[in-house]
């Protein structure tokens, strides 16, 4: 009888299936943005490569506390993952975490600054302890509160190259902030099921099963015309201009649009698209931030 039981992975890619990669690189990604935007040249390679190391690593190990925390709620629904598997223990991967996080706080304390180091831990405990433990099973505006502690990378990149808070940086956390729900919301609606069994299971409640797609749809809606406002206020402040402006626009109008026809179809498809569009949005309005930044720049 041929045993069909599948391979136990080698132990590094357990680890790694740990960090939640593609979650660091788009925290990298933003980061990046805010370290460019710091400065009207490029900044110090050194720098940056330090300060992504620590930031990839912290925002790594708040993935593996990710991990260790939802566990029970993973024997069920991601049973695939390493500890469910059996393939590491909850020890292990805590242990994981900590020095991941010890040593990203030391790459940024010394070859960084202090400030980067502090506010980094304060996002890495926020996510993965503040919100993942408590705030995301007491509220379904979980993703709105998880959003706060998401939106920092452009903050701590900006902090790495300048050793300040800078209002233009949290005004990037301000962009990333309330577009997150809008982002995310479109998703639960096209998993509800998936989310009607957590909070079945495990009372951990999301906007479309405790208020239902209808409310969860002008949520939608009307956090997209937010959007709209607040991604306007770079060009407003002097930060950016017209290349952005021109890009900005179109961007924020089509993110209503889809709103409005997840309003009109309420189906998983055109939830889905939407999804997928508030990605694109995203890299194409850090885009348009890079070229007119360095545009106005090398003029």
């Amino acid at each position: 009888m041929t045993n069909t039981a599948p391979l136990r992975p080698p132990t590094w890619k357990c680890y790694l299936n740990l960090c939640k990669s593609n979650v660091v690189i788009e925290m990298i990604f933003t980061a990046v943005v805010g370290m460019l935007l710091a400065v009207p040249a490029l900044p110090p390679i050194d720098t940056m490569i330090y300060a992504n190391i620590g930031i990839a690593l912290a925002a790594a190990s708040a993935a593996a506390i990710n991990h260790f925390v939802d566990r029970d709620i993973d024997k069920k629904l991601n049973p695939h993952r390493p500890i469910p598997m059996g393939y590491l223990t909850p020890k292990q991967v805590m242990t994981f975490a900590i020095v991941l996080g010890v040593i990203a706080m030391v790459v940024l304390m010394v070859k960084v600054n202090a400030l980067t180091a502090w506010l980094t831990l304060l996002s890495l405990f926020g996510y993965a302890v503040v919100y993942t433990k408590y705030l995301k099973r007491m509220t379904p505006q979980n993703i709105v509160i998880g959003g706060a502690f998401g939106a920092t990378p452009p903050l701590l990149g900006w902090c790495a190259i300048t050793g300040e808070v800078h209002p233009y940086a949290l005004l990037l956390v301000l962009i990333i902030f309330v577009w997150t729900p809008p982002h995310f919301w479109p998703l639960a609606i096209a998993r509800q099921d998936k989310y009607q069994k957590i909070y079945e299971d495990f009372r951990i409640p999301m906007l479309p099963v405790t208020n239902g797609v209808d409310h969860t749809l002008l949520q939608i809606l009307l956090y997209s015309v937010l959007l709209l406002i607040v991604t306007l206020l770079p060009y407003l402040t002097g930060m950016s201009g017209l290349i952005y402006l021109a890009t900005v626009i179109p961007l924020g109008l089509g993110f209503i649009y889809y709103a409005v026809l997840m309003m009109r179809n309420k189906d998983k498809a055109t939830a889905m698209a939407t999804f997928w569009y508030s990605i694109i949005y995203i890299t194409l309005l850090f885009a348009a931030l890079l070229i007119d930044h360095y545009f106005r720049f090398t003029l």
